[in-house]
């Protein structure tokens, strides 16, 4: 029996943000090399994000940190005050910088060092599509403790408080969450569907007013500084 491989009827759609234009024409390379993925536009700039996005229409943004005019973080805070915001992987030179807590703070759904592997990257893509959290694999657990537990008490007690607005479902399914379980694993742990799972996830986000799954993970590490 033969196999094939299935290719999405529409390619995910990329904006490439970066202020060298080496870099850009590296990513376009790199990204051009799978069918399922499109550079359809690219910004130089913080401060020309959001006039790309409008005219683009991303599903994703690969958004360097440190750039000249806007920063970067300011400019993933910007797209998630947009309807439907499109996903945002920050990229950096620099492993566990502040830079990186206030991008996931700021509502980017993950980070990857520019030194990160063309197949990894590519795959990154698909995973913050998917409605998952992407990071460094070096940083993953160090940065969400690093950065949940850089705040201050009263941060620790506002997350405890926001935690205690959750049932006792959707208290299990954040921790799950923070312990890197895809939808799919907490799906099968708990015995329900992926659907049952997506839904109350969006009841667990607007709860906590988070805007990713890293949010999510971090709150839930800053309230553990609570006990």
């Amino acid at each position: 029996m033969s196999t094939r491989t299935t290719v999405p009827a529409r390619p995910i759609r990329v904006l490439v943000v970066d202020d060298d234009a080496m870099v850009r024409t590296g990513l376009r390379a790199i990204l051009g090399h799978d069918p399922g993925l499109v550079v359809v536009g690219e910004a130089s700039d913080g401060d020309e994000v959001l006039r790309a996005v409008q005219v683009h229409h991303p599903d994703a943004v690969l958004m360097d940190i440190r750039m000249e005019r806007m920063h970067g973080i300011q400019a993933i805070a910007r797209l998630q005050r947009e309807v439907n915001p499109p996903k945002v992987i920050a990229l950096t030179s620099f492993d566990l910088g502040r830079y990186v807590y206030e991008a996931l703070d700021a509502g980017a759904s993950g980070f990857l060092l520019k030194d990160t592997s063309p197949e990894d990257l590519r795959s990154a893509i698909r995973v913050v599509i998917q409605g998952n959290a992407i990071l460094s694999p070096r940083s993953t657990r160090h940065v969400i403790e690093q950065f949940a537990r850089s705040s201050d008490h009263e941060r620790i007690a506002e997350a405890a408080r926001s935690l205690a607005s959750l049932s006792g479902r959707e208290r299990e399914i954040a921790e799950l969450v923070h312990d890197n379980f895809s939808n799919a694993q907490i799906s099968r742990r708990l015995g329900c569907s992926e659907a049952t799972v997506k839904t109350h996830l969006s009841h667990i986000m607007a709860k906590l007013d988070a805007t990713t799954r890293v949010q999510v993970a971090v709150l839930v590490e800053r309230a553990s500084g609570a006990h």
